[in-house]
C-alpha cells in the first residue's frame, strides 16, 4: 500500500482572528474552543496506516511551539521544514514536494494546518478515492461541499462526468451574494478549501512550466537549507520566492487538475462568526468564554482570558480579551479586524501584534 505524506502548511497569520491569534502565536496553535489546537487535531486527523508520518512548513520563529504542540499528542513529524518568513502556500508547497522527493514519499497530501474538519473519515475517504489519480500524474484538489452561499471563498467548477474525480472545468475567485447562492444550488461547484494531493515529480514538473522563476528561487533556498536531524531550515534565498497562492501559481495553470468531491464539514475557522457559529450557545445565542457575565444580550461571541466582561444590552459584538489587549467589533465584520491590525500597525504598536 503507499502511504501518504501529509504535510502541514503552518505559516498562517490568522490576521482576521487578532489579537487571539499574533505573530508569535497565530491561530494554528489555539483550541479555539475545541478539546485539542488547530494543528494538532490536523495532525491527528491523518494518524493511521494510510499515511506516513507528516512534514510541516512553517515560520522558523514557531519551531519550538510546533514541536511541543506535537508531542502533547503523540505525533512526532518526518521533516519540520522552517521558513524565514512567509512567501504564501506556492512557495510551500514546491520546497515541500522537493523534500518529498528527496525522502521519497510518493504522495504528498498538502494542506493547511489551520482548519477544522468535522468527519476526518470522510475526509480520509475522498483522499482514498483520489489517490489513484495522484498515483496517475493527476494533481488533485479536493472540493468541499458548500453549506452556505459563502462569498468569502474561491470556489472549484467541475466538468460533468461519472464517478468520484472530475476534471477541473474553472477556478472561481470570491463571488458576490447573488452569484454564492446559484454555486450553492449546482452541484458542479465546490468550495476550493486550499487541499491538494499529488506526486512531488509530477507536481514539480507542471509548475516549472507554469511558474518557473518561483520554483527556480525555492529550489535555491532549499538547495541553501541548512539541515540538523530532522529539521531544515530555509536559506535566505526564501524571502526572493514570489508570494503566491498554489491555485494561481500551478493549479489554475495546468490541465492535470482533477477535483474530488469532499463533503467533510470543514471550516476555516478564520474570523469571529465562524468561532460564534461553532460555540456552544446560551439560549440568547451567545458564546461566552472566560469570566463573562450577560444581560439583556443576543448572538455575541465574547473571549476573555483573564479581565472580567460583562455585557448589557448588546447584540452581534465580539469582544476579546487576550493578553493585555480589548477588540470590540461587530460579529460579522471581519474586514473591521484587519482594519484594527492596520490601525494598531500605524500606531506604531507592532507589539501588539
Amino acid at each position: 500500500m503507499v502511504k501518504i505524506t501529509p504535510v502541514l502548511m503552518s505559516g498562517g497569520a490568522g490576521t482576521r482572528l487578532w489579537p487571539l491569534s499574533r505573530q508569535a502565536r497565530p491561530k494554528q496553535f489555539h483550541a479555539l474552543g475545541g478539546a485539542r489546537t488547530l494543528i494538532q487535531d490536523t495532525a491527528l486527523r491523518f494518524a493511521t496506516e494510510a499515511f506516513a508520518a507528516p512534514m510541516v512548513i512553517g515560520n522558523a520563529a514557531h519551531a519550538d511551539l510546533t514541536r511541543a504542540q506535537l508531542a502533547e499528542v503523540g505525533v512526532a513529524p518526518a521533516a519540520l521544514i522552517l521558513e524565514p518568513e512567509g512567501r504564501h502556500t506556492a512557495a510551500a508547497a514546491v520546497v515541500s514536494a522537493l523534500a518529498a522527493e528527496q525522502a521519497g514519499a510518493p504522495l504528498v497530501l498538502l494542506l493547511s494546518a489551520d482548519a477544522r474538519i468535522a468527519d476526518p473519515a470522510a475526509l480520509r475517504a475522498a483522499i482514498a478515492q483520489g489517490a489513484p489519480a495522484a498515483e496517475a500524474g493527476a494533481l488533485v484538489i479536493f472540493g468541499v461541499t458548500p453549506t452556505a452561499p459563502e462569498t468569502g471563498y474561491g470556489y472549484i467548477r467541475a466538468e460533468a462526468g461519472d464517478g468520484p474525480v472530475s476534471k477541473v472545468a474553472a477556478f472561481v475567485e470570491k463571488p458576490d451574494l447573488a452569484t454564492a447562492r446559484a454555486y450553492l444550488a449546482d452541484p458542479a461547484y465546490s468550495w476550493n478549501a486550499g487541499i491538494f494531493l499529488f506526486q512531488p515529480d509530477a507536481f514539480l514538473a507542471e509548475a516549472e512550466r507554469t511558474a518557473p522563476d518561483l520554483v527556480a528561487a525555492a529550489r535555491a533556498a532549499f538547495a541553501q537549507a541548512a539541515r540538523d536531524g530532522d529539521t531544515l531550515r530555509l536559506g535566505e534565498a526564501f524571502r526572493a520566492v514570489p508570494a503566491l497562492p498554489v491555485d494561481v501559481a500551478v493549479f489554475e495553470r495546468t490541465d492535470r487538475a482533477v477535483v474530488v468531491a469532499a463533503d467533510v464539514g470543514w471550516s476555516d475557522v478564520g474570523a469571529y462568526d465562524a468561532l460564534w457559529a461553532e460555540g456552544d450557545k446560551t439560549a440568547a445565542g451567545d458564546v461566552l468564554q472566560g469570566p463573562v457575565i450577560a444581560a439583556d444580550t443576543a448572538n455575541n461571541l465574547a473571549i476573555s482570558d483573564g479581565l472580567t466582561v460583562v455585557l448589557a444590552g448588546v447584540e452581534d459584538l465580539a469582544v476579546i480579551v487576550e493578553n493585555g489587549v480589548v477588540l470590540v467589533t461587530r460579529r460579522d465584520a471581519p474586514g473591521a479586524v484587519r482594519a484594527a491590525v492596520e490601525a494598531v500597525r500605524k500606531a506604531g504598536r507592532e507589539d501588539l501584534l
